[in-house]
């Protein structure tokens, strides 16, 4: 089994997690359990994906797996800000920007694989 923890796509992907557990609880409780659901089930399946893709001799499919997640993360997040379900807008501007990075690692991953 390979190593994933040195990875720094899975440490940001880690410390979404824990941000996402964290913010979750300041949520009304309609948005916890419904937006607040989505987000932590998604970014548990985004480090869930990661770890899969550097076990797999061929990780694209994971891969494009988490490029799809991390969309639909995205747009979650976005709809939490319409619907005021953060405290504040730092707490969207800290989400969004983890998971802009991660899509940004986990696309340099892709090429990385796409041009061998």
């Amino acid at each position: 089994m390979a190593r994933y923890e040195h990875l720094p796509i899975y440490k940001k992907a880690f410390d979404l997690n824990l941000y996402f557990e964290k913010i979750v609880r300041g949520f009304s409780r309609y948005n916890k359990y419904t937006l607040g659901t989505e987000l932590r089930e998604y970014s548990r399946l985004a480090v869930k994906l990661i770890v899969e893709a550097n076990n797999n001799r061929d990780k694209m499919d994971k891969l494009l797996e988490l490029r799809a997640l991390l969309e639909q993360l995205k747009l979650t997040i976005r709809l939490c800000k319409e619907l005021k379900a953060f405290n504040n807008f730092d707490s969207f501007q800290v989400a969004i920007n983890l998971v802009i990075d991660i899509s940004k690692q986990n696309e340099g991953w892709i090429k990385s694989f796409s041009r061998k």
